[in-house]
């Protein structure tokens, strides 16, 4: 597994992570990613999973880095801390290591969001703060409200057939040091497996990509996301298999020849 800065803070994250958005697996699937070195698990107040996920993780604690995620609805100042406070319980932890504003509200101001969230990094229930989904509009709003403490991530969509972050959002993240998080990094799944290539010229060019690299179509989506600077993923998986899947998109990087062709065949 290759690893990553989370932002500028010098700690380092995988560049695979696990997503856990409609996850219906068993245990057994996130302790093998964190085996293999995907530590990170991502999860969120709107996935009614962090039970699920801390009960999965009890035992390991120490070898996870935990993200999750305040609700678009509860960002007001109060409703950001008690809801921080209900992650902590139902994830069975002491702290979150990112917590993360799911999606950006405009009837509330976001410098009162923001503040809550310095709060909840002065209390230390919280250790990193990052946003998912803002702009690089609403990004540089939401800095400018809390200048003292840095936002080190922006979770966003993120794979070959949207690539419209590419414009403004990625180069401003990596200007500024803000890791950008791909999620949803298969598309509808269409990007994983030969038999959703249904006569798709740019699918069979991915699969044509993918054998000359001696690797799956999975793993080639994963690793031209990760091939970009300060881009990490965190696919889902249910299976055992699939994780190390996915894993496996780590530790090797497509030629530049592979990617040309890819972004060439995978317009904006």
């Amino acid at each position: 597994m290759k690893y990553i800065e989370l932002g500028s803070t010098g700690e380092v994250v995988p560049e695979i992570g696990l997503g856990t958005w409609k996850y219906n697996g068993e245990d057994a699937p996130l302790l093998r990613g964190v085996q293999l070195g995907a530590f990170l698990i991502d999860t969120a107040e709107m996935y009614r999973n962090e039970e699920r996920v801390g009960q999965a993780i009890k035992g390991i604690r120490e070898q996870v880095f935990l993200a999750t995620k305040v609700l678009g609805s509860n960002l007001r100042h109060d409703s950001v801390l008690r809801a921080a406070e209900t992650s902590l319980r139902l994830l069975d932890i002491d702290h979150i290591d990112l917590y993360q504003i799911h999606w950006p509200n405009s009837s509330v101001p976001i410098k009162e969001t923001m503040g809550a969230m310095a709060e909840l990094v002065r209390r230390g229930t919280i250790k990193h703060v990052g946003v998912s989904n803002f702009s690089k509009r609403e990004l540089q709003e939401a800095q400018a409200s809390m200048p003292n403490v840095p936002i080190v991530s922006n979770q966003v969509l993120y794979h070959l057939k949207r690539r419209n972050i590419e414009q403004e959002l990625l180069p401003y993240c990596h200007e500024n040091g803000v890791t950008v998080m791909a999620y949803t990094p298969f598309a509808d799944g269409s990007l994983t497996s030969v038999p959703r290539l249904r006569g798709d010229s740019r699918l069979e060019t991915l699969n044509g990509v993918a054998t000359e690299a001696g690797k799956t179509m999975a793993q080639v989506a994963l690793n031209w996301c990760t091939s970009h600077q300060n881009v990490m993923v965190i696919p889902k998986s249910n299976s055992v298999d699939r994780t190390e899947e996915n894993c496996g998109a780590s530790g090797w990087r497509l030629s530049a020849e592979h990617i040309t062709q890819l972004e060439k065949t995978f317009r904006s």
